[in-house]
């Protein structure tokens, strides 16, 4: 584990969404849990973890007062602010730059509180299916999103996320092959989407600088704590050690009875079958 460090999301406590004001002012659609995000920070620490993530609307609105509240939350708990998650459309250039506005008082926020990545997900997919241009533009996109991380000294990392147009392994290779943006895999997304991951890993290996293990099982669809399920963590495992990687892993689960328990159990599994994978 010496190469690894652990951090977990707090999007589990509690209902997830957006903000309903994004409807009708794209500029302030963010991600929200709607949740105590004190408690989640304080039994994230009480679990292990070194590190924690937040969706972008738990903390962008602090940006009058410094993000003060935020501040005691992580000072209170201990934690560091690995990341902030954002998310976007991207293929439709008249709302591009609203979106962007928003991933950069993301950024912003992410730079004032010390952490090291950016990470977001999206490139929506059309009612009518993905047109040609869909990927140029999401590309495109991410490379502007890649321009704002590094203004804010911020590690890049596009998610492939179920229901847009980045799924499967085939998809996976073709954004990647038009950006320069970080792969920040997000294991129960891919498995669910007919990959490999681990194998996934090892192909991607020099692009991934974060990572997302989460669970997911097939029948009925769940996502699970990170060794529960029909995704195969382990192997996704001994794939980062195999290929070298070193950094942040935050285990994340979206919706779970008994948050705390999940993050305990979660991390319990990480480190069983990091150890496992030691010399």
């Amino acid at each position: 584990m010496a190469r690894w460090k652990l951090a977990y999301h707090a999007n589990c406590w509690g209902p997830l969404g957006g903000d309903a004001v994004g409807v009708t002012s794209i500029t302030r659609l963010a991600y929200r849990t709607f949740g105590d995000m004190e408690k989640a920070a304080r039994e994230i620490a009480e679990a292990g973890y070194e590190g924690i993530e937040f969706f972008d609307g738990n903390v962008v609105d602090g940006e009058g007062d410094g993000y003060a509240a935020m501040r005691r939350v992580l000072d209170r708990s201990g934690l560091r602010l690995v990341a902030l998650y954002s998310g976007c459309n991207f293929i439709f250039a008249d709302i591009l730059p609203e979106e962007l506005a928003r991933v950069t008082r993301a950024a912003a926020a992410a730079e004032a509180l010390g952490a090291e990545h950016l990470v977001v997900g999206g490139g929506a997919r059309r009612f009518d299916g993905t047109r040609p241009g869909d990927y140029d533009a999401l590309a495109a996109g991410l490379d502007e999103v890649m321009a704002i991380a590094q203004a804010h000294g911020l590690a890049a990392h596009y998610h492939p996320h179920l229901s847009t147009i980045v799924e499967t392994p085939d998809e996976v290779r073709t954004i990647f092959a038009k950006t320069g943006i970080g792969f920040c895999p997000d294991t129960a997304h891919l498995a669910a989407a007919g990959g490999d991951v681990a194998a996934m890993v090892r192909e991607h290996a020099a692009r991934i600088s974060y990572v997302h293990l989460k669970g997911w099982q097939r029948e009925p669809f769940a996502f699970t704590p990170v060794g529960l399920g029909d995704c195969d963590n382990g192997a996704v495992i001994r794939a980062l050690r195999d290929v070298g990687y070193e950094g942040w892993i935050c285990n994340e689960l979206d919706s779970w009875p008994d948050p705390a328990g999940a993050a305990r159990q979660s991390r319990a599994f990480v480190e069983v079958e990091a150890m496992k994978t030691d010399p």
